[in-house]
């Protein structure tokens, strides 16, 4: 396919694979769902997190009414929480949901539930995704979405308790994170088979929370297995400032790492020649919630100007992030507007 015909699908692949593409692609692998979103497909918080057909429609008006060259079903960050056990509060429609117990915390033993993979809240992603494989799946790039061992941990524990154990009994945080491995390697593996083109890797080792070597020695072997049996590509997503371990992430395994705007770019993508694609980093608070559409702009341009292979917003999107902002990233690297 020529670069003047490029599809969504094709420029997004191509671009992961750092290859040759007609313009930079624009996409998310976590949420960009607002609450303007909801109100233009008519899929609202929080049956978008528990019904399949809710869930495809709102992530589908990614492609179809932002312009995006990707779709992601998965707004939370607690559908595995809900199956293993945790007390999930799924919020309202200006709310987003949050876990409300931590089974691991006074357990002696470390668990998980057998039927965890049957559960609805895992259930209802692949049912999605099977939609949205059926409805866009040669127009889009259908992504998929599992939390990794070390973000499941929190859930699991307890931030605190996880970060604190980590330190003071690194036995029983290496057991939590052998445990929950599995659960990132069934669920995205089920995802890329129900349809899904790739998958993020949600996995919050962040600086300020977890030193680079914490990182390296106890982490990354496991991000390393993890992407050599998950049948697809996989693009990791840690939140924060990671400008000392970007250098163990391009050894992880992963195609590509979705950075926020406190990273360096100009080090991020020194670090990622030749090694991994760079997707991101278009500031959520000052930019797209609080900026006008010029600023998103000149904040795009900076980034593909940068090197970045494909644009996106840093993290999740505030729910009362304005539309016209989102839009503006398409209009930045000279996409259809919508």
């Amino acid at each position: 396919m020529s670069l003047q015909t490029s599809s969504a699908k094709t420029r997004f692949l191509s671009a992961l694979r750092r290859e040759s593409v007609d313009r930079i692609p624009v996409g998310n692998v976590v949420s960009i769902a607002t609450i303007e979103l909801m109100q233009e497909c008519d899929a609202w918080y929080p049956k978008a997190h528990t019904d399949a057909e809710t869930m495809a429609a709102l992530a589908a008006a990614g492609h179809e009414i932002l312009g995006y060259d990707t779709v992601m079903p998965v707004f939370s960050v607690t559908q595995e929480a809900a199956a293993l056990g945790c007390k999930v509060d799924w919020g309202d429609s200006r709310t987003a949901p949050t876990v409300r117990s931590r089974p691991f915390v006074n357990s002696e033993q470390m668990s998980i539930p057998d039927d965890w993979f049957s559960s609805p809240s895992i259930q209802v992603v692949l049912d999605a995704i099977r939609i949205l494989r059926e409805t866009l799946g040669d127009k889009a790039v259908i992504v998929g979405k599992a939390m990794g061992p070390w973000s499941l941990s929190y859930h699991m524990m307890g931030t605190e308790e996880f970060l604190l154990t980590t330190a003071l009994d690194p036995e029983k945080a290496r057991d939590s994170l052998s445990l929950l491995k599995q659960v990132t390697k069934k669920f995205a593996n089920a995802q890329m088979q129900a349809g899904a083109d790739i998958i993020c890797m949600a996995d919050h080792a962040t600086g300020m929370m977890v030193s680079p070597l914490v990182y390296r020695d106890m982490l990354l072997p496991i991000h390393k297995e993890i992407t050599s049996e998950i049948d697809g590509p996989v693009v990791l997503h840690c939140c924060g400032n990671t400008n000392d371990r970007l250098e163990y992430f391009a050894e992880s395994g992963i195609v590509c790492y979705h950075f926020e705007s406190q990273v360096d770019i100009k080090k991020a993508v020194e670090v990622a020649k030749g090694k991994i694609a760079l997707m991101g980093n278009v500031n959520n608070p000052e930019i797209l919630l609080s900026g006008d559409r010029d600023e998103v702009i000149q904040a795009c341009h900076n980034a593909i100007n940068a090197g970045v292979n494909i644009l996106a917003p840093e993290c999740a999107v505030p729910l009362t992030t304005p539309l016209s902002n989102l839009r503006a990233l398409v209009e930045a690297v000279g996409g259809e507007k919508r």
